[in-house]
């Protein structure tokens, strides 16, 4: 009987282990970046004081603290957290990416902290967006980051895989949003619980780097561990641009998985006809084509474009093409919130940010904005908003009632009053 071939996670762990990795074994890895966000940092950095007082992290050029969900901080507790994790990181020689710099898992894209074919933990549920990029990102608790911090390294059940064929090109007017709610709907919340899944077709070849995010960064939406989408040599050239780092070429290997690969489950979706989506309240898996809640008129109050899955350059150039050609509705407060401090800066430069300014849109710092429940942007009880946020669970961003959908249908709904996608 033929030896079973390994799938992209399977490799990936076995290069950061001693263990010939497959699915359902418990292995301890290498990590090669150990992270802490705002939210939960305080808590890690008290874990490890509890545990390991007074002394120094394991290896401190691999280990980061990221503030992204409350920046600048607006309350005391915030601000207390914020500043315990600085005061850690200065007396243990630790890079902070401190409320200048924006969304954490972004970030460290952009600075090739994180790079194809290595592991990352931090407390973020969506740091498996670095999938995106061919890396496995993975969010854990407090203490298990702590744990990281001292050790460099922590311990893994290998997840069983899914295979998943995308035939077809994705239609004209649609994006990876679409595409990426699409598969939520299909999945559900729980189709890809525990697993770690591979996305292949022309259509992901095709995708830049920021589409690429904003497909992978709702990997948590259907249960995933993962969601990998395999690198192109264009898509490597984009990261050693962006971070004036050279990847090592020797990890491509990693990053494609064994012809004969054992999956627990393989899908194939044609995309051919895929159309405008939109995810309806309460939940990120009740998808229904732009089309269908459109024909409700369902009024909306304001537009967020923002966030992990929304918030890279492009997201804003296709929202500002609706808005400087048909204007904001009147009674619609929309807002934006760049990603990262390159966004920001590259959304100045490109004029997009003086357009949607003089529009009337709220131009809001780099971060996670109102995705975090807590630093701008909440909704009021009965206030309809759409976003090109991953959640729209009660009370994740307010007491209104939350619409995930792309930056194009964004703009459609804040330029004619209701939700539609033309």
């Amino acid at each position: 009987m033929a030896e079973k071939g390994k799938t992209v996670i399977e490799k990936i762990v076995s290069a950061h282990c001693e263990d010939d990795a497959v699915a359902g074994q418990i292995v301890w890895v290498k990590l090669d970046v150990v992270s802490a966000r705002d939210f939960g940092g305080a808590n890690v950095v008290k874990n490890f004081e509890a545990y390991y007082s007074g002394e120094s992290v394991g290896d401190p050029t691999r280990t980061i603290f990221t503030f992204d969900c409350n920046v600048p901080a607006n309350t005391i507790g915030y601000a207390d957290n914020q500043h315990r994790c600085r005061l850690f990181a200065r007396s243990r020689g630790i890079k902070v990416y401190d409320v200048d710099a924006g969304i954490g898992n972004h970030v460290m894209i952009e600075e090739g902290r994180a790079m194809p074919g290595d592991i990352v933990i931090g407390t973020d549920s969506h740091l498996n967006l670095l999938g995106a990029i061919g890396c496995f990102g993975q969010g854990m608790g407090d203490i298990d980051v702590a744990y990281g911090f001292k050790h460099t390294r922590t311990w893994f059940e290998v997840p069983q895989s899914a295979k998943i064929t995308l035939t077809g090109d994705v239609p004209e007017n649609t994006s990876a949003k679409d595409l990426a709610l699409f598969l939520v709907g299909k999945l559900g919340a729980s189709g890809l619980l525990g697993i770690s899944a591979e996305i292949s077709g022309a259509a992901i070849d095709a995708m830049a780097l920021s589409e690429r995010i904003t497909l992978a960064s709702m990997a948590t939406e259907m249960g995933a561990i993962s969601i990998f989408l395999q690198p192109t040599e264009s898509l490597l050239n984009e990261l050693e641009q962006l971070s004036g780092k050279s990847f090592d070429k020797s990890k491509l290997a990693l990053l494609e998985p064994d012809k004969n690969a054992a999956y627990a489950v393989e899908f194939e979706f044609d995309i051919s006809r895929l159309s405008p989506m939109i995810a309806c309240p309460p939940k990120p898996d009740n998808v229904k084509p732009v089309g269908e809640v459109a024909f409700e008129k369902i009024p909306v109050d304001s537009v967020l474009v923002g966030s992990c899955t929304g918030g890279r350059t492009e997201d804003f150039f296709e929202f500002a093409s609706v808005i400087e050609k048909y204007g904001l509705a009147e009674g619609v407060m929309a807002k934006i919130a760049p990603a990262t401090r390159r966004v920001y800066n590259e959304i100045i430069k490109n004029g997009t940010i003086a357009a949607l300014a003089n529009a009337g849109v709220i131009i809001i710092n780099q971060g996670c904005a109102g995705c975090a429940a807590g630093q701008v942007g909440m909704t009021g009880e009965g206030e309809i908003q759409v976003t090109t946020g991953n959640r729209n669970f009660t009370g994740k961003q307010g007491k209104g009632n939350t619409y995930l959908a792309s930056a194009r249908t964004a703009g459609f709904s804040a330029a004619r009053g209701y939700i539609c996608a033309e």
